[in-house]
C-alpha cells in the first residue's frame, strides 16, 4: 500500500504530478456482491493510483487495483463517521491537484443519496475533470436479492425511492407521505432502520393498510444477508425482538409477498458461508468463482508466490535439461503451475517446441491435460487417480529400461515419482521449472477474521499451501492452530490432508478427486443442497 503522497511506481515522480491535475471517477460499486459493478466501473478500479472507499463496497473489488494504489478507508459506521463528508471532498480535490487518478469508490449507486452532487461540485469549483459511473442501487438489488422484484405486472407498475435517515438540521421539505401513498406501488426506504417506527405509522396515518406486507433486508447481497417480513403493524416490533441492525434496505408493498415463492440466494448450499482460497493468484480465481456460483464468499489469501528459481546453479540445470527436449521418450507434467513455467521458460530460451516430435506426453489430471491443450500439446496418457502413485502405476507398462523421462515440476515436489521410476531402470530427469515462496500480503486482516471466527472453511490445494498458511500466521507472531480452530478445514486430496493432520489441523472435508470442482462440491455437499448450478 501506498503511504500518501509518495512518489508513484513507475508513473512519475510526485513533483512531476503536480504540473497537471488529475481526474477523479466516482464510481459506484452496487449493493455488495463484487461481481456487481459495471464493467466501466471495473477500469476505472484498475488504473487508479488512489481509491477512497467505504464500507458498503466490497472489499473484494480492491483485488483489481495497482498493486502499487494508495487506498484510503473513509468509511462510515451507523454510530460514528471516520470521515466528515466536508473531508472527503477535500481529500478528492488534494489527491486530484497531486496530479492522480482517483477513484471514490460508493456503495449502491452515487447519484442515489450517496452525495455525489457535493463531491462533483467541489470539483467544479476546482477545475479537477470528473466523470460519474453509476452503479446498481441497493434501491432494487437488495430486494431482487431476496426474492421481491420491486415491480411486477399482476401487482404494481411503480416504485419510489425514499431516504429513510432524517435529519433535523436539512433544508428540503419533509417527505408527503399522503402523496407517497396514493401514487406509488412500491415503497422503498434507505438507511431508514432507526427510523422505522415513525415510517410505518405515517404510511398507516397516509392511508396504508396495517397488512400491507413489509421486509427488512439487511447486508443484502452479502455473505451475511438476512431477511425480515412482517406487515406495517407489526414489523417494528419482530425488528426489536431480532436485534435486526442496520444497514437494511426496508421494502412495503405486495410484491413483497413474492419472497416465499421467489427467494433464491439464500437459498444456494454455501449461502452464509465465508471461506478462505490460499491458492497462487494465478490460480485462485476457479476456485473463488465455484465458491461464489454456490453463495459462499471467497476470501483470497495467496499463501504461494510463484516464480522461476533464481539460483543461478538451479536456473543452469533448468535450461540444461531443456536444451534436450528431442532425448527423451516421455515428458510428465504433474501440474497446470509445471505446465506454465515449462513453457515461460521455452519462450525465454527460445527453444522451439517441435524438439518435442518424438516424446510422448502424460499429464497426472485433467486440468494439467487441458493446460497442455490450450498449447497444442495433447496428453496420452491420464491416470484415473490425480497423484503421484497412480501416475507412476499408469506410466510403468509404458516404460522400457533405459528410456529417457522429463519431469517439469516444482522445487518442493515429493520424490516418489522419480524414485520409483529410477528402480525400474528409467533415467530421469527433473527440471525444476518453478518454486514456491511463502506470501503473506494482508496477513493482518486475514488474523482479525479468523479472530472474529469470521472464517468458517479454509481450503488447502496443496501441501505448500498448508505449509505457507502456517508460515505466515506464525510470522504475524500468532499461534496458527489457536487461530484456525473452530474453522472447518477442507483439502483437496490425501497427501494434503496428511500434511494438515501432521500439523495437528483436524481436516472435515476431502475432495473424491483431486479437483477444485471436487473440492468446492465436498464442501457443499455437507448442507444438504442441490450443487448442479457447478
Amino acid at each position: 500500500m501506498k503511504e500518501h503522497g509518495s512518489e508513484t511506481d513507475g508513473r512519475g515522480s510526485q513533483a512531476d504530478k503536480t504540473t497537471r491535475k488529475g481526474k477523479v471517477y466516482l464510481v459506484g460499486a452496487g449493493p455488495g456482491d463484487a461481481k456487481l459493478i459495471t464493467l466501466r466501473g471495473l477500469e476505472a478500479l484498475r488504473k487508479a493510483d488512489a481509491i477512497v472507499y467505504d464500507r458498503l463496497a466490497s472489499p473484494r473489488l480492491l483485488q483489481h487495483a495497482r498493486p502499487d494504489a494508495e487506498r484510503i478507508f473513509v468509511g462510515k459506521l451507523p454510530d460514528k463517521h471516520m470521515m466528515k463528508q466536508s473531508d472527503i471532498n477535500v481529500l478528492l480535490k488534494d489527491l486530484a491537484l497531486q496530479g492522480k487518478t482517483v477513484v471514490r469508490l460508493k456503495g449502491g449507486d452515487p447519484a442515489v443519496f450517496g452525495r455525489v452532487g457535493e463531491e462533483a461540485e467541489v470539483l467544479v469549483q476546482h477545475g479537477i475533470e470528473f466523470e460519474i459511473v453509476p452503479g446498481i442501487t441497493s434501491a432494487i438489488a437488495v430486494p431482487a436479492y431476496a426474492g421481491i422484484p420491486v415491480t411486477h405486472r399482476d401487482l404494481t407498475s411503480s416504485f419510489a425511492i425514499i431516504t429513510g435517515h432524517e435529519y433535523p438540521n436539512k433544508t428540503y421539505k419533509q417527505v408527503d407521505f399522503k402523496k407517497l401513498a396514493a401514487a406509488t406501488g412500491t415503497l422503498i426506504f434507505l438507511m431508514g432502520v432507526a427510523n422505522l417506527g415513525n415510517i410505518c405509522r405515517q404510511l398507516l396515518e397516509a392511508g396504508k393498510p396495517a397488512d400491507l406486507p413489509v421486509a427488512l433486508i439487511r447486508w443484502g447481497t452479502w455473505m451475511e444477508q438476512q431477511t425480515l417480513v412482517g406487515t406495517l403493524s407489526d414489523i417494528e416490533e419482530k425488528v426489536r425482538e431480532a436485534g435486526f441492525t442496520s444497514p437494511a434496505v426496508i421494502i412495503a408493498g405486495d410484491v413483497v409477498r413474492l419472497r416465499e415463492k421467489l427467494a433464491w440466494f439464500e437459498k444456494k448450499p454455501l449461502f452464509g458461508r465465508r471461506i478462505l482460497v490460499t491458492r497462487a493468484r494465478s490460480q485462485a480465481s476457479e476456485l473463488a468463482d465455484l465458491i461464489d456460483e454456490l453463495g459462499g464468499e471467497p476470501i483470497e489469501f495467496p499463501v504461494i508466490s510463484l516464480r522461476t528459481p533464481e539460483d543461478p546453479d538451479k536456473l543452469a540445470k533448468l535450461d540444461e535439461a531443456l536444451s534436450r527436449l528431442d532425448a527423451y521418450n516421455w515428458v510428465v507434467f504433474t501440474s497446470v503451475n509445471g505446465v506454465e513455467f515449462f513453457f515461460k521458460r521455452l519462450r525465454e530460451l527460445r527453444i522451439d517446441i517441435r524438439r518435442l516430435a518424438s516424446a510422448r506426453i502424460a499429464a497426472v489430471g485433467p486440468k494439467t491435460a487441458e493446460a497442455l491443450a490450450e498449447r497444442g500439446l495433447i496428453a496420452e496418457l491420464l491416470p484415473g487417480k490425480f497423484q503421484a502413485e497412480d501416475l507412476f502405476e499408469a506410466l510403468k507398462p509404458l516404460l522400457a529400461e533405459g528410456d529417457s523421462v522429463l519431469l517439469p515440476r516444482s522445487a518442493i515436489a515429493r520424490e516418489i515419482l522419480p524414485e520409483a521410476l529410477r528402480e525400474i531402470g528409467v533415467n530421469v530427469t527433473v527440471a525444476d521449472v518453478y518454486e514456491n515462496v511463502v506470501s503473506d500480503e494482508g496477513v493482518e486482516d486475514i488474523v482479525k477474521l479468523l479472530k472474529d471466527k469470521a472464517i468458517h472453511v479454509v481450503t488447502f490445494t496443496s501441501s505448500s499451501t498448508v505449509k505457507n498458511l502456517l508460515a505466515a500466521l506464525d510470522k504475524a507472531d500468532e499461534d496458527p492452530l489457536a487461530l484456525l480452530e473452530g474453522a472447518e478445514i477442507a483439502c483437496i486430496g490425501p497427501v494434503t490432508a496428511a500434511t494438515a493432520e501432521r500439523a495437528g489441523l483436524r481436516v472435515t472435508y476431502m475432495a473424491e478427486e483431486a479437483t477444485v470442482r471436487s473440492l468446492v462440491e465436498a464442501i457443499a455437499a455437507a448442507t444438504g443442497k442441490s450443487t448442479q448450478e457447478i
